[in-house]
């Protein structure tokens, strides 16, 4: 496996309120990556992206040392989980971090099983056999309106609400994560990245770049650099893992 992140605060924003993980561990076949989108007010999204990003590593890892059959789906949830009460429980604490949350999505990877878990609407993108389908969901307004039929996908791409999202981590003490399993190749790539990619450049436009380079660090650093070629007027964040 192979992996390379970047982020960027964008053209607008004054501060990085993303954060991006992974942890590779080739002897065992183990890949482990998460992407998080703070909000808040201050530096409030900043703590929660960072804490809910470690938490779910940290979990994650310490599971799969110490289970011999880890089911990467239950692994995910549960990391999941642990880390939505880390930043729940850092916000009552701490009244600078009231009312914090942030996106997420991972992905867990074992040697005969592959998962993806969101919530919020950071997303995850798959290219298998020359085509990146999305295989996420995003839990914002618009998409229920989309579902619902009172929006087109296109509409939703410029709608003035289209970054208010309807799950969190770390808002309430308890979650709904959504899980996708996998069947991962060799070869095959997944893509994490927040809003501020997905909202800049198209699935059609990330498919061409990641099918025409080869090297991950070029293909992330050409997507960062088109999002903020476009104005990005949010964080951006992208990570690319190559099994």
């Amino acid at each position: 496996m192979n992996v390379f992140a970047i982020s960027d605060r964008g053209k607008v924003r004054q501060q990085n309120e993303d954060a991006v993980f992974y942890r590779l561990d080739e002897e065992n076949g183990v890949g482990l990556a998460v992407l998080c989108d703070g909000m808040g007010g201050e530096k409030a999204g900043e703590v929660a992206s960072a804490t809910a990003g470690k938490a779910f590593l940290d979990y994650a890892e310490k599971t799969f040392l110490s289970s011999d059959v880890p089911i990467a789906s239950d692994v995910a949830r549960e990391a999941a989980a642990y880390a939505n009460l880390q930043v729940y429980d850092r916000a009552m604490r701490d009244e600078a971090c009231a009312g914090m949350g942030t996106t997420l999505v991972a992905v867990v990877i074992e040697p005969d099983d592959a998962c993806v878990v969101n919530v919020g609407d950071s997303r995850c993108y798959w290219l298998a056999e020359g085509q990146l389908q999305q295989v996420t969901r995003d839990h914002s307004l618009v998409q229920d309106m989309v579902d619902h039929g009172q929006l087109t996908p296109s509409e939703a791409g410029t709608h003035p609400r289209r970054n208010v999202i309807t799950r969190a981590v770390g808002v309430q003490r308890r979650i709904v994560s959504d899980i996708f399993r996998l069947d991962l190749r060799p070869g095959d790539r997944l893509l994490l990245c927040s809003d501020g990619l997905s909202n800049q450049v198209t699935r059609q436009e990330m498919e061409q770049i990641l099918l025409a380079e080869p090297a991950l660090d070029i293909a992330a650093e050409k997507l960062l650099a088109m999002a903020l070629d476009r104005g990005a007027p949010d964080n951006v964040s992208v990570l690319i893992l190559e099994r």
